[in-house]
């Protein structure tokens, strides 16, 4: 029988079409160890999220991160990626100006990102110098280098505790950074004797946590604050304005007076009342009672004494009993005076102008003294006073003017004291985005 080419063709096309439909039949019920459903719509090809680290794209980079090694210089650093003589000279030159290539830190991290071919060709170098500072070295096309700063993430937190011993421990143990406790310090100041808290005070503070590489870097503003002293509440209130043009910002309380004063409550911090003011006190040294008209506070030599206010030194000398004097006149007929100095600060002399909070001396034990103390003493009109029952003299309350927005910021605090939550926009660059802060830099590379 003589088979035409039509017949071939038509003897193909069966074959063809019967090796379609066994081959789909076999899809269909998994012979192939893959089973597929044919009715399912086709899913559209997900589109990969870009990757970035230090602002640069690294999903087609291999990335590796190493610490520097003792004796390590950069220049070895470069050696050990093949860069030439001729490279690393270029760089040197070129950090000038940006970075100091000596101040490589035993220990500190470096990132380097090479291309994904077999020549793994070296493209970055980023050097971290500090939690939040870093270096940028791009080897590309033409070598760059750039200092670029971590974003800083801000969270809000609000925390309480009950101090047993001291303020800086009860911050701690209740898991606050202790720098929470120094600045709640700042904050009351005027307010608070903190030489007199006691067991039972305590306090509820909200205040911003700062964070890099979601790392706890520091402590920024308090917001706001309610502090229990002997049974009675210090509300702080931090309230923000602008004024004739100037930014201004203080704490006031719940009812807008200022927590600020003119008089400092002691003029060093985080040290003890080792003697109070007295009419007959039993010296400690001669052995007599006589009138000891000031408070000591015991602390190590060389800790820093600040002046209580704004005034002028008017006498700074050396006498057997007091040792190294100063003392300084301030507004409304009050005088201040420390004794038993080590030392002066820098530049005080008689006439200098000084402000509240600058320093002024240091902590010693010159004169009669059993131990390193300061004698700090005040006089109103020549009539000594105790410094710890010496009547404040406020700052300014809030204006007419600032009382609408002090108010609206003082019933969000509040509440917030209260209890109430607070929801903060997160600081985070969205996943797959490119932090603005980098786009000019990698324009140029």
């Amino acid at each position: 029988m003589n088979i035409t080419g039509r017949d071939k063709i038509s003897i193909a096309t069966i074959i063809l079409s019967l090796a379609t439909i066994s081959i789909t039949l076999l899809y269909r019920h998994g012979i192939f160890g893959v089973e597929v459903d044919f009715n399912k719509p086709v899913k559209e090809l997900e589109t990969r999220v870009p990757e970035y680290l230090y602002g640069i794209r690294i999903d087609s980079l291999n990335v590796t991160s190493e610490t520097v090694q003792s004796g390590q210089t950069f220049s070895k650093i470069l050696d050990s990626y093949g860069c030439s003589a001729r490279t690393i000279d270029q760089v040197v030159r070129k950090c000038s100006g940006v970075f100091d290539l000596r101040q490589l830190r035993e220990g500190n991290q470096y990132t380097v990102m090479t291309t994904m071919d077999s020549l793994s060709k070296l493209q970055y170098i980023i050097y971290e110098s500090t939690m939040r500072d870093y270096i940028v070295f791009c080897f590309k096309d033409t070598i760059t280098i750039h200092a670029q700063q971590k974003q800083i993430e801000t969270r809000r937190r609000m925390a309480s505790a009950t101090i047993e011993s001291s303020l800086w421990n009860a911050a701690v143990s209740a898991g606050m950074n202790g720098t929470v406790a120094m600045n709640l310090a700042d904050v009351y100041q005027w307010s608070i004797d903190f030489y007199a808290i006691q067991p039972g005070d305590s306090f509820k503070v909200i205040y911003d946590e700062l964070f890099i590489d979601n790392k706890s870097v520091g402590v920024g503003t308090i917001w706001g604050a309610i502090f229990n002293h002997n049974g009675k509440n210090y509300y702080a209130i931090r309230h923000e304005y602008t004024e004739k043009g100037i930014r201004q910002q203080g704490y006031w309380d719940e009812n807008g007076r200022s927590l600020k004063s003119a008089f400092l409550k002691a003029p060093l911090k985080y040290s003890r009342i080792s003697s109070k003011f007295s009419n007959s006190r039993l010296h400690p040294v001669l052995r007599i009672r006589r009138p000891h008209h000031g408070v000591d506070y015991a602390a190590p030599k060389g800790t820093h004494v600040h002046a209580i206010s704004n005034g002028v030194v008017t006498h700074k000398y050396y006498e057997r009993g007091g040792g190294n004097v100063l003392k300084i006149k301030h507004t409304r007929g009050y005088v201040s005076g420390y004794l038993h100095l080590s030392g002066y600060a820098k530049g005080i002399k008689v006439g200098s102008q000084v402000k509240q909070g600058d320093l002024i001396g240091y902590v010693g034990s010159t004169g009669i003294s059993t131990g390193p103390h300061l004698d700090f003493r005040i006089w109103h009109h020549g009539r000594p006073i105790d410094p710890l029952k010496m009547t404040d003299i406020k700052g300014e309350d809030i204006g007419k003017a600032q009382r609408a927005g002090f108010e609206v910021v003082k019933t969000k605090i509040m509440k917030e004291l209260e209890g109430a939550e607070y929801h903060t926009p997160s600081a985070e660059a969205p996943k797959g985005s490119m932090p603005d802060l980098f786009k000019a830099v990698m324009k140029k590379q």
